[in-house]
């Protein structure tokens, strides 16, 4: 049989080749009408904006998180290791094709002149040889194909990884800028309490001595102050904390961060929100979890395939000769070409034990993807009902601030007019300080809760150019 002839064959085997092990199909999921708190007429709003962030209307965070999107270590990190699986998809595809490969070799030897074999052309002589080999596994039963969409499914869970990363990422400098504009907020409320109660103190100190007023009254004063003071450290200590790990986020060393609007300029980004079975499609997770099913579904087949046989083609052409010159005469020639075929026949339970893994593990990915769905499900639910009370509480809050300013500078009235003890003072400022405070914190946690919507809703951004390139390099099977 021809050279040409071997190769016909081989593709003809190929092209009629079956993979062997189930094919993949989306597994049914239990998907709800609309998500639990849901506004009403929510899924009639428009899309998610890939980069919400920018309707909180501040420089500064879309400056952040841009350095943090190009810095980030952990998104840095996750890039490196879609490169890898990627070269992973290579190496196992790569094994469908011929290998093909050259060698060369030359050596000087001596043969025993006693011996069984005697040299024909003197002792020692030389030996010089060129070769190029090839070697073809054919995929007839399809163990290659099955590994290589196993690896391609890897791969591409491997990139909603990365992306999962970078929404985290964004989320987490938002929360985390929003948080720290909510601690200026309290440092600046802190502050001017402090004055207050300083200036107060002043006062207090003066009348005291000019026998005004009682001792008790001073020390009441000076707890006041001391207390103000307190606070005020706290919050210059977390202003400093929360700086330290903005930092880290967009990828630098502890240092002082930039401010933009305060956290009663910050617009609140509308509700997004959307059908929930387009969650599915749009959260990286969940994507990346059926891509893990994918692969555990194709090991399978790979491992299936192990029951069957193995067809290899070989093929050798080169020279040989005792000179490097002889290599270029036609009777130095040397070639040979052959198939081979192994099949298992006893393997102890190898094989089986091979296909019984790969089936625990396709059921575990199966109830990973499904666990995965349910927790994207909740976490929507929970970021929505979270906007909704937080919101419901800042109202509330509103209102006692402003109730308990008017009773403040009530009590003090009636305290400069006789009619009642600095204790009501006293009481009416510390529920004022601590309402304020309560105020500042809920309105952080507003847009912390709207992030984290986003966050589970998986807004983000299309995949990059060159990463979706290199995906359509790879979607021959």
């Amino acid at each position: 049989m021809t050279g040409a002839r071997w190769l016909a064959l081989a593709g003809a085997l190929l092209a009629g080749g079956c993979a062997v092990g189930p094919d993949y199909e989306r597994p049914a999921v239990e998907v709800p009408d609309a998500y639990r708190f849901a506004e009403p007429g929510a899924t009639q709003s428009p899309g998610i904006d890939p980069q919400w962030w920018g309707q909180f209307g501040d420089p500064v965070l879309d400056a952040l998180i841009a350095q943090a999107l190009a810095r980030n270590r952990d998104i840095l990190i996750a890039a490196a290791r879609v490169d890898e699986y990627y070269g992973r998809v290579m190496s196992t595809r790569g094994l469908m094709f011929p290998q093909v490969g050259v060698e060369a070799a030359a050596s000087r030897q001596r043969l025993s002149e006693r011996g069984s074999t005697l040299s024909p052309v003197g002792n020692p002589f030389n030996q010089v040889q060129a070769d190029v080999f090839a070697s073809w596994e054919i995929d007839l039963f399809g163990r290659l194909r099955r590994l290589t969409e196993s690896a391609r499914a890897q791969w591409a869970a491997t990139d909603e990884a990365r992306r999962a990363v970078e929404i985290s990422v964004v989320a987490a400098v938002a929360s985390g800028y929003v948080t720290l504009r909510d601690l200026d907020n309290r440092r600046l409320v802190a502050g001017d309490t402090l004055n207050s109660r300083a200036g107060a103190l002043r006062v207090f100190q003066q009348r005291f001595e000019g026998g005004v007023v009682s001792e008790v009254e001073l020390a009441q004063a000076q707890s006041e102050y001391a207390s103000a003071l307190t606070s005020v450290a706290l919050y210059e200590q977390l202003v400093a904390q929360q700086e330290n790990l903005l930092s880290v986020l967009i990828g630098e060393n502890p240092r002082a961060m930039p401010r933009g609007r305060t956290i009663a300029e910050l617009t609140p980004p509308p509700i997004p929100s959307g059908l929930p079975s387009e969650l599915l499609a749009q959260r990286p997770d969940l994507l990346q979890a059926e891509q893990q099913l994918i692969a555990a579904n194709a090991e399978i087949g790979a491992a299936r395939a192990e029951y069957f046989p193995t067809i290899t083609l070989t093929g050798l052409f080169g020279a040989a000769s005792t000179a490097l010159s002889g290599l270029w005469v036609g009777a130095a020639q040397t070639w040979s070409y052959g198939a081979s075929v192994a099949m298992p026949i006893f393997s102890a339970g190898r094989i089986a034990g091979d296909v019984r893994q790969a089936e625990a593990r396709q059921r575990q990915a199966l109830q990973s993807y499904q666990r995965a769905i349910q927790t994207a499900f909740r976490e929507v639910a929970d970021a929505l009902v979270g906007v909704q009370r937080t919101r419901e509480q800042l109202e509330a809050k509103n209102t006692q601030v402003d109730a308990l300013a008017r009773y403040a500078s009530l009590a003090r009235d009636r305290y400069e007019g006789g009619y009642t003890s600095y204790l009501e003072v006293l009481d009416s400022e510390r529920a004022l300080f601590a309402a304020q405070i309560d105020q500042s914190n809920l309105r952080g946690t507003e847009f912390g809760q709207i992030v984290q919507l986003y966050k589970a809703l998986g807004a983000g951004w299309p995949m990059r150019p060159e990463t979706q390139a290199a995906g359509n390099q790879l979607t021959v099977r």
